[in-house]
């Protein structure tokens, strides 16, 4: 099927091999090496990079997380909480690598990427767990990361985005820490499938619907994939009763044109609206599903910035 790509993205196109989930591992490998050499060249001017062990969930391993702290700057500092993508099954805080450094450098906060355990080894709830133990962790040595625990945003993209709105009611139901921000871009919500994006985009570059079927099968287990059995908010949040989302931090959602998770999205704003979430939301024309990866192109850089000025706004800088 033909896509009106943005020129920019399409011409950056050529040069992607296609994404394939179906074997996790040699896919860990592929975007090892990828990353490898990103970080090879990753600017770190003006930023310390260091990475810190936490308690991890009743039965489970100690927790990384890599913090980005900005030279120079006296805290507190706010904080942003970063959750990386990659299905479920994919990636490491070395995926938002060079993206966290930007962030570290324009809001002059602390930024914490946590590392999650993955599917299929490690399916439902252990990559939320893990990510609810790093930001309890967070809070809890908020005095030795000079970090200011009243001023929290959470930041994820893909599985990520999926992960972080389950971590915000998380959090809410909790007891805290109370979120300034979730912003999700591109977030994986539905293990349904069944919006029309999801239904009509089974070609599209990076996601598709096959690598979305296999994401979810991996993440929530084969018997329960592709709603196929009940499957509770916090593992698939779009899920959520209205009731469920009452109470929530402000959110900044961000949405690709030619994406299968499209219109979760747009709904999932939509349904954070009805519960009176104050919500931001942005559909990026001519876009695909990873297509941040494309750093020069004019519709990337928008929304980057865009990202910035909404978390600048929530932090307080």
């Amino acid at each position: 099927m033909a896509h009106a790509f943005d020129p920019e993205l399409a011409a950056a196109l050529a040069l992607w091999a296609p994404v394939d989930i179906a074997d996790p591992a040699a896919a860990r490998a592929a975007q090892a090496a990828e990353l490898a050499a990103v970080r090879g060249r990753a600017d770190d001017t003006g930023v310390k990079v260091e990475d810190v062990l936490v308690p991890g969930p009743p039965g489970g391993p100690e927790v990384r997380l890599r913090t980005y702290r900005p030279l120079g700057r006296p805290g507190p500092l706010p904080v942003l909480y970063t959750v990386h993508g990659g299905g479920f099954v994919l990636g490491s805080p070395e995926v938002d690598h060079e993206e966290n450094l930007a962030f570290c450098r324009e809001l002059q906060a602390l930024v914490v990427s946590v590392d999650y355990r993955l599917a299929p080894e490690h399916p439902h709830p252990a990559a939320l767990d893990d990510c609810w133990a790093g930001l309890r962790g967070l809070v809890d040595r908020a005095g030795g990361l000079d970090a200011d625990p009243a001023r929290i945003a959470l930041r994820g993209d893909s599985a990520g985005g999926g992960l972080v709105a389950a971590l915000a009611m998380l959090a809410r139901d909790g007891g805290g820490p109370a979120l300034r921000l979730q912003q999700l871009h591109c977030p994986a919500l539905d293990d349904r499938l069944a919006t029309p994006s999801a239904v009509e985009y089974t070609d599209t570059p990076v996601w598709n619907r096959r690598n979305a079927e296999l994401s979810w099968a991996a993440y929530l287990g084969p018997d329960r994939a592709a709603g196929r059995a009940a499957v509770d908010r916090f593992a698939a949040p779009a899920r959520a009763s209205t009731a469920d989302l009452v109470g929530l931090p402000p959110a900044h959602v961000t949405v690709m044109q030619f994406d299968p998770l499209r219109d979760e999205g747009i709904d999932y704003a939509r349904a954070l609206l009805a519960a009176g979430v104050p919500t931001e939301l942005h559909l990026l024309p001519g876009t695909f599903h990873g297509a941040g990866m494309v750093t020069h192109a004019g519709v990337v850089r928008r929304a980057a910035a865009e990202a910035v000025a909404v978390l600048r706004r929530a932090l307080g800088r």
